[in-house]
């Protein structure tokens, strides 16, 4: 029911546009880490980079159509940090949409939290959500 509230409100408040990235993944990284009171950039002793390091999660942040290495990424950082799985999934378009289905399928049944984050989250926009699951 969530998901599907979700993706209803996604298809109303994105625009659509070209392919191509409208904003810089670290520019969503940077602000949802942040507001989550996590730390960027957490480097391993193999030298892999967490995107976004929480008192709870590792959180890998990536686009939409990237979401199944996001996804081998999470369960990585998670394995190596010691904390739970996460990916903020990034959404630019409606397109977007059928990323996110696939991502919450594998995710259900994975135990890795999921965030979405859309340009309106970027500074000067509204807030980010807590992206807690329900």
């Amino acid at each position: 029911m969530l998901l599907k509230a979700l993706i209803a409100a996604l298809l109303f408040a994105l625009p659509s546009y070209a392919s191509g990235s409208l904003h810089p993944e670290r520019e969503y990284q940077r602000r949802w880490c942040e507001a989550a009171g996590g730390v960027a950039e957490v480097v391993l002793q193999d030298r892999a980079r967490v995107d976004c390091l929480t008192g709870t999660h590792a959180v890998e942040v990536d686009f939409a159509p990237k979401w199944a290495e996001a996804v081998g990424q999470a369960l990585y950082y998670s394995i190596s940090t010691g904390k739970s799985p996460g990916i903020l999934l990034i959404m630019e378009g409606v397109d977007d949409v059928r990323f996110l289905r696939r991502l919450m399928d594998v995710t259900e049944r994975s135990g890795i939290t999921v965030w979405v984050t859309t340009q309106d989250d970027l500074p000067g926009k509204r807030a980010v959500s807590n992206g807690e699951r329900e």
